[in-house]
């Protein structure tokens, strides 16, 4: 199925505004890489053949010649006529075989095998709107038949009478008997991903033929139809002219921007979203009829987004080394002050943890040049994260993180969702863990009374005070034996370790400059050593 997912297209109707004048109604189509915005079109039709036309299955583009004749004969042979040339899954039974003499007159050309994938909604009245013949029984596909006007398959505008249904949510259906079939197709969930391949010339013939052993697919057990006449091409307007979708505006979604929020600002827009593209398109503003529509195109859009850039993530991998990959890429929001006034407006950044790097850029990097000029670069072992609990956060933002390093100011960022939010967290502790292992050990000069001496951390070693004047060490103790620790928030520090003989609890009392970055570091090593002895603690983070 994940490879199904890859491929999935799904479409439905918005309406967009630019956040001024009134939102206009528009189609969304979404695909694995682009999204795109379409606009209804109407022209006239060829009120001749006031079908919708299929896709052109043969090499050329092929006609029935009928006579009176032929029609009566190829009435009586719905079953036979879809056993052509060129279609080995599905052999006549030789009863049939005297009608592929008069088949053989009415078609030229051979079957181009293009098959195509179709998401088709359920409808709570209507079901999928469409009536199927054949089966493995009669040697012939699950063939759609009819499709009822303005319900499900209709609405698709991608389903036509002569489809073969080969597939159903990935599964194939080819060697499953009529009643089978539509036992599947009721059973198959609201959205219902068909995999078809169209036979034109069995269309004409599906047109014409009876409502014998052809079933609607409903949500009831039921077969009733209603009379053929009833179907009309979704293409087709009362006015007798033929609609179509023109793309308006397209946006790809590698490393594109999603937002609910009004730009700059901490409030949220009601049932309406946003996407940037990094070649500077926007989608304008995207308005859903309800918050259930909302979050389902949010989560359709983010999941395509967040799958292109692991796959970025996984293409700039290949030309860095093991201690230099990429955990995470993704937008964030920076709360920025103006002029000390009490509020703050949110500009985008694009956060990335890269081996032992946070950096921060204002757009994302493209290539591999563009990572050397990100301007703002912190190293991950030396700063914190901290998760904003929502009575903590400073506005109507959610999801909001804090990362401090020493020496600087902390920074205030949020996400659009709990889920990214947490997908930070956990790469932020992964990057924690390997930016500690291939560190080392990390020594931080400190007093203790009138000496100069050297806090070491070290992976293997744990706590170490090493004496500058006598060139030994004064003590030693693993990580796990701290016990607790205390501080001034200016340059004092008291380390409570648990003597591994006596049990005793020794303070050691230091004095530093860089107190806030002994700070940090010590919780990275302290994170990493957990991590290792209990691999689960990376993945039992959440906010």
């Amino acid at each position: 199925m994940s490879r199904m997912r890859r491929l999935e297209v799904r479409t439905g109707m918005v309406t967009v505004s630019d956040g001024k004048s009134r939102p206009q109604p528009m189609r969304l189509h979404l695909s694995m890489e682009i999204l795109q915005l379409q606009r209804e079109e109407l022209s006239p039709i060829n009120h001749s053949y006031n079908k919708k036309t299929p896709p052109v299955d043969s090499k050329h583009n092929t006609r029935l010649k009928t006579s009176s004749h032929h029609r009566t004969r190829a009435g009586t042979a719905r079953a036979t006529v879809l056993s052509l040339p060129g279609s080995p899954d599905f052999l006549p039974t030789p009863s049939y075989m005297s009608m592929r003499t008069t088949v053989k007159h009415h078609v030229t050309g051979t079957v181009k095998r293009t098959e195509r994938m179709v998401n088709v909604t359920r409808q709570k009245v209507g079901g999928l709107g469409l009536s199927i013949k054949g089966g493995a029984e009669h040697k012939l596909p699950v063939l759609i038949s009819r499709i009822f006007k303005n319900q499900a398959a209709d609405q698709t505008g991608q389903l036509f009478i002569g489809d073969a249904i080969i597939k159903v949510n990935g599964e194939y259906i080819t060697s499953c008997h009529h009643d089978d079939a539509v036992n599947i197709l009721r059973n198959a969930g609201d959205l219902v991903i068909l995999t078809v391949k169209h036979y034109q010339a069995a269309t004409p013939f599906l047109h014409r033929s009876s409502s014998r052993d052809e079933h609607h697919l409903d949500n009831e057990t039921s077969s009733t139809m209603g009379s053929e006449e009833s179907w009309q091409s979704p293409n087709q307007s009362p006015t007798g002219q033929h609609t179509r979708w023109i793309d308006i505006i397209t946006v790809p979604l590698m490393m594109a921007y999603v937002t609910r929020y009004i730009f700059g600002t901490d409030k949220l827009r009601p049932n309406a979203f946003e996407v940037r593209g990094l070649n500077g398109v926007s989608t304008g503003i995207i308005h859903c009829d309800d918050a259930a529509i909302l979050s389902q195109w949010l989560k359709y859009i983010t999941d395509n987004i967040v799958g292109l850039t692991h796959l970025q993530m996984k293409l700039y991998n290949r030309n860095f080394s093991a201690s230099e990959r990429i955990e995470y890429m993704g937008w964030v929001n920076e709360g920025i002050l103006n002029n000390n006034q009490p509020w703050q407006s949110y500009k985008p950044r694009f956060l990335t943890l890269k081996g032992t790097d946070v950096l921060l850029f204002d757009s994302p990097p493209l290539n591999i040049m563009d990572w050397l000029k990100c301007s703002l670069i912190f190293k991950v072992y030396q700063t914190m994260f901290r998760v904003i609990k929502d009575s903590e956060n400073v506005d109507e933002r959610q999801h909001c993180f804090l990362i401090q390093t020493s020496g600087h100011e902390s920074r205030y960022l949020s996400v659009e969702t709990r889920q990214e939010l947490l997908r930070i967290e956990n790469a932020w502790h992964c990057s924690v863990c390997a930016a500690v292992m291939k560190l080392g050990s990390k020594t931080f000069t400190v007093t203790t009374g009138v000496k100069t001496a050297g806090l070491t951390l070290d992976w293997n070693m744990g706590f170490a005070l090493y004496d500058n004047e006598s060139k030994t060490y004064t003590w030693k103790y693993k990580f796990s034996q701290l016990k607790g620790s205390s501080d001034d928030g200016k340059c004092k520090l008291k380390l409570h370790f648990q003597n591994s003989d006596t049990r005793i609890i020794e303070t050691k009392e230091l004095e530093t400059s860089s107190l806030q970055s002994l700070l940090f570091c010590m919780h990275a090593f302290l994170t990493a050593k957990v991590a290792s002895v209990d691999p689960a603690f990376l993945s039992s983070k959440t906010p």
